[in-house]
């Protein structure tokens, strides 16, 4: 192309953006009144009628919007489209060794209810890990609340089943399974 074309076409591009700077809309100026009603009786008669009512036209101008009317429910369609919260266990295997972590902190402050929480959040974390429910079970034992400890342990057991410490965690399932016992006739005589 020579320097005329460029020269045409420059003058064309400048005078498209000084038209598209004059569509803009200000937003500190009032929107322009509406059109007024035609007087024809197939017009709706009531402004908030007309707002509901899709536009008959394309180059019909815009109503302004009434604060004092509600907007209409969302269509039920709307509701399909969110996707739902997974209601089952999150696989993250960092953040079920960061519970993980935190828990044993909290074990070793004596805040067992906390460490008790971390536990069983890494667990859902990381369902195949067997270390928080080991974990779990000591600080259920350190809590006294034998049977939740038994259960725990047996769930480590379960998920690693040649685990090298399994022969002091059957010992330890059997003494808190007789240490249960022994509590619950106390427990019914209170």
């Amino acid at each position: 192309m020579n320097r005329l074309a460029y020269a045409v076409l420059g003058i064309f591009l400048l005078a498209g953006a000084q038209s598209a700077r004059a569509q803009q809309i200000n937003p500190r100026e009032p929107p322009p009144p509406p059109p007024a009603a035609p007087a024809d009786a197939s017009a709706p008669a009531t402004p908030a009628a007309s707002s509901s009512a899709p536009a008959a036209h394309a180059d019909a101008k815009p109503q302004p919007i009434d604060p004092t009317i509600p907007p209409p429910p969302p269509p039920e369609d709307s509701a399909l489209e969110t996707p739902a919260a997974p209601t089952g266990p999150v696989f993250d295997p960092l953040h079920a060794q960061r519970s993980l972590d935190v828990g044993r902190f909290y074990l070793n402050k004596g805040s067992y209810d906390a460490a008790i929480d971390r536990f069983i959040e890494a667990s859902n974390y990381q369902p195949s890990l067997a270390a928080p429910w080991k974990m779990l079970g000591e600080t259920y034992e350190k809590k006294h609340e034998y049977m939740k400890a038994v259960d725990a342990y047996n769930k480590y057991l379960n998920l690693l089943p040649r685990a090298p410490d399994a022969a002091k965690i059957k010992k330890a399932i059997s003494d808190l399974a007789e240490k249960s016992a022994q509590e619950s006739p106390k427990k019914a005589e209170r």
